[in-house]
């Protein structure tokens, strides 16, 4: 691998055409990149090219998978991909598109891009700034447009496509009951065929499309050698399984504490948004100084602004909100001409757009793309004459993620702040917010489509009948300021108020599990006049692992009276005497977790659905959904449901703890969670780079705590408990005191292997530990180990010559 010819962490001097004035990047010991620039045109320039600086191989690389580029410098291995993510660019009015999120949007995205074209431009005359990855893949990052940034959706969160084509299949064939164990309902609802469609005869060839536009980048040997003429074999490169699971487990915690609440007397706020994890991280820590601007928190390199942190006089964060996004639906298309589908009793022609795809190694590729008014062509079937499309938020104007950001960063206070929210489109999100007058606030809100006629989890037909009504306005979401309890916790949990009319304005009845919310909960709900919060205990409830899965199982066996088998009996005792911590040393936590994963939820899913094709489509699982079938046992479980519940709980904890002496060992007592269950961040290109550099590249394994279902989320893939999801980062805020504030990013912020600031976190993330978040000009001048000053490029040269 080629390395730097200077220090990546020396101090230096460099001239850069694009900046009007003298501009700083000071890197604290963690990584962090403090920026300071003379005006807020240079700042957002600066960013761009700070963003390039350490995340150039990421950023390049998530530009050309959104915009479907990746064929041109990887060969037809990619095309299928690359036609996929076009389907889902953003192809309205760029002009309402800018303003959506402030009014000043366009200039910022100009700005961003210049600085990261200008980074690029620097690459060319020294390509040892370049990071070894474009080497190893034989590409070169390309230049940016200002469009670039907002036009890519489909790395956006939204819901539930995925879930309606599922829910289809399961239901007809097994019911609405057995659905649930797949995805929970809530508040509890029996999904209704307004449209009266046959559920058996909708194809889970349907997500094809959908979710590779959705998928990261996979390289091997095979995938780049592919030809032409195996282009569209990699169209199911994707695992379905893998795809439902990353919408499943992606989500988030946070909370704030009221000021009479805490030891300070000042508000506490935390954050920690899920995603799946990655080497770089998905988001980036980052400070922003310029006249008019002091604010720090994470957002994604790849755009400007920050979404989540502070600006030194209000905090800010967000977990995903349940809103139903998207919908699924199907048309009759005109006999002899599948171009056209019935649409208000007319047969309407859909949109067919040509693009043109470069191809390394072939001639240029041009493909169809079809669009009905509702949006892109998913799956067509001309001997059955249907088609099927998706509508998204994702098409709307303002959909791009987290750029409302733009304007949340720069509000003063909570007036200001709630207009910043209605410019959140996507994800949906529990906005937190907290100021250093000492309020506290909850506001729910992103883009949630009005459906009059129907419940929005199934498909429809899109014929007309089935139309969205404009979209939820924040004056009728619910909102909690300064709340009585004393503070706000949300953890993508059904959160919305006991009282509510869900008939009048619905928002959505997909949710995740609400283990971690109960959690939050408990601890928050303790802290009173004589035990107030403090920082300190934000930290330990971010990486808390207290499993509460776990204890409700814990008492459906306390129930069971052991019988003849000696290896159910001691894995009961085992069980019933643990606190029900996940902790990475925890012996009755590997059980625990070895038992539900590979022997109880295999079994209950087995029962519930004996199809093994179909049963593939549960994975993985709703936790709250299977641990109510186990509650409330129905005739599936036989005769006697309770006995039969029973039964399989004995049956498969037993195999479970034989299982546990074949993997961890002949005494139990020296098992450990952390022996099973690791996080492993694995690079994209570790496949084709050679076991040693892989090592270079890839960071881990690290023995890990807790699960899926636990505050500190570490929702893992069952065939090798590897982590694959959990805190892209993490912060604790004290609210006035903001030297005083915590964070992490896991493994580390740059995202060139070369920098000692690629893994130097990771060790620190396995262990729930974290690092200062300092703030005030002299923290951070304290902090700082390296000093990159950039000049306009006249002044610029004659300072590097001197210096």
């Amino acid at each position: 691998m080629s390395k730097p010819t200077h220090n990546v962490t020396d101090d230096e001097i460099i001239a850069i055409d694009g900046l009007s004035g003298q501009a700083e990047i000071l890197v604290d010991r963690w990584g962090i990149p403090h920026l300071r620039a003379e005006n807020q045109a240079d700042l957002f320039f600066l960013q761009g090219f700070n963003a390039a600086r350490d995340r150039l191989w990421q950023i390049d690389l998530w530009r050309k998978r959104g915009l479907g580029l990746l064929a041109r410098d990887f060969g037809p291995g990619y095309l299928a991909q690359d036609q996929a993510a076009r389907a889902f660019l953003f192809r309205g009015d760029m002009a309402r598109e800018w303003v959506s999120y402030a009014p000043d949007a366009e200039d910022i995205f100009q700005a961003f891009v210049r600085g990261i074209n200008a980074y690029i431009d620097l690459t060319e005359r020294e390509p040892a700034r370049l990071p070894p990855e474009f080497a190893l893949a034989n590409s070169k990052p390309a230049k940016w447009q200002a469009e670039d940034v907002v036009r890519i959706r489909s790395h956006a969160l939204t819901r539930n496509a995925l879930s309606e084509v599922l829910r289809a299949s399961i239901v007809s064939a097994y019911g609405d009951a057995t659905d649930l164990l797949r995805k929970n309902l809530e508040p509890p609802v029996v999904p209704g065929n307004a449209g009266e469609i046959d559920l058996a005869d909708v194809p889970v060839e349907v997500l094809d499309l959908f979710k590779l536009a959705t998928a990261g980048v996979t390289f091997s040997p095979e995938r780049l050698a592919a030809k032409l003429d195996e282009a569209d074999h990699w169209v199911k490169l994707n695992d379905l399984a893998e795809v439902v699971s990353e919408h499943t487990w992606t989500g988030s915690n946070n909370w704030v504490v009221a000021p009479e609440r805490t030891e300070t007397g000042r508000p506490v706020m935390a954050g920690d948004p899920h995603r799946t994890h990655a080497v770089p991280s998905l988001r980036y820590l980052v400070h922003l100084t310029a006249p008019g601007l002091d604010a720090i928190g994470a957002g994604e390199p790849a755009v400007p602004g920050i979404s989540m942190g502070h600006n030194g006089t209000i905090a800010f964060t967000q977990t995903i909100f349940g809103s139903d996004q998207e919908d699924i639906y199907v048309y009759e298309t005109e006999p002899g001409n599948p171009n056209r589908y019935r649409y208000k009793g007319e047969w309407v022609d859909m949109e067919i757009v040509e693009e043109r795809f470069q191809v390394k190694g072939a001639a240029d590729q041009v493909r169809e793309l079809r669009f009905t008014r509702h949006g892109p062509v998913l799956f067509a079937d001309a001997g059955k004459r249907r088609a099927f499309a998706i509508r998204s938020v994702w098409f709307e104007p303002g959909a791009a993620a987290y750029l409302g950001g733009l304007s949340s960063m720069r509000a003063k206070n909570l007036g200001e702040f709630r207009s910043a929210i209605r410019r959140f489109a996507t994800p949906s999100l529990n906005h937190l917010y907290a100021d250093t007058e000492g309020a506290i606030a909850w506001l729910p809100f992103g883009m949630t489509p009005v459906r009059r006629n129907w419940d929005g989890l199934l498909p429809v037909p899109g014929d007309g009948r089935f139309e969205w009504d404009g979209f939820v306005d924040l004056d009728d979401m619910p909102q909690a300021v300064n709340p009585a309890a004393g503070f706000v916790a949300t953890a993508n949990e059904a959160n919305m108020p006991a009282d509510w009319d869900h008939a009048k304005v619905q928002v959505g009845f997909e949710w995740l599990e609400n283990s971690r919310a109960v959690r939050l909960e408990e601890v928050l709900g303790k802290a009173d006049k004589t035990a107030k919060h403090s920082i300190a205990a934000s930290l330990a409830l971010q990486a808390d692992v207290m499993s509460v899965p776990a204890r409700r199982l814990q008492k459906l066996l306390q129930a069971i009276t052991p019988g003849a088998d000696a290896d159910f009996a001691a894995a009961r005792t085992m069980l019933l005497a643990w606190d029900n911590a996940l902790h990475a040393d925890s012996a009755a936590g590997a059980l625990s977790e070895l038992w539900f994963a590979k022997h109880l939820k295999p079994a209950l899913l087995t029962m519930f659905v004996p199809d093994k094709r179909l049963r593939a489509l549960m994975a993985p699982g709703d936790v709250e959904g299977m641990l109510q079938a186990l509650e409330r046992p129905a005739a599936q479980f036989g005769a006697d449901p309770a006995a039969g519940r029973d039964r399989m709980i004995a049956e498969t904890l037993a195999a479970a703890y034989r299982d546990g002496l074949a993997r961890l060992g002949p005494d139990p007592r020296a098992w450990q969670w952390g022996q099973l269950h690791h996080g492993y961040f694995e690079h994209p290109l570790s496949a084709i780079a050679g076991s040693e550099t892989a090592k270079s590249l890839d960071v881990g394994p690290l023995a890990k705590g807790g699960s899926g279902s636990t505050v500190m989320h570490a929702a893992y893939r069952p065939q090798d408990f590897r982590v694959t999801t959990g805190a892209s980062v993490r912060f604790v805020l004290d609210v006035g005191n903001w030297d005083a504030s915590f964070c992490i990013n896991a493994p580390g912020q740059s995202g060139d292997s070369r920098s000692p600031h690629y893994r130097d976190l990771s060790v620190k993330w396995a262990k729930g530990e974290f690092v200062p978040f300092v703030y005030s000009r002299a923290a951070v001048d304290a902090a700082t180990i390296q000093r990159i000053t950039l000049k306009p490029a006249a002044a610029g040269r004659q300072a590097a010559a001197a210096g």
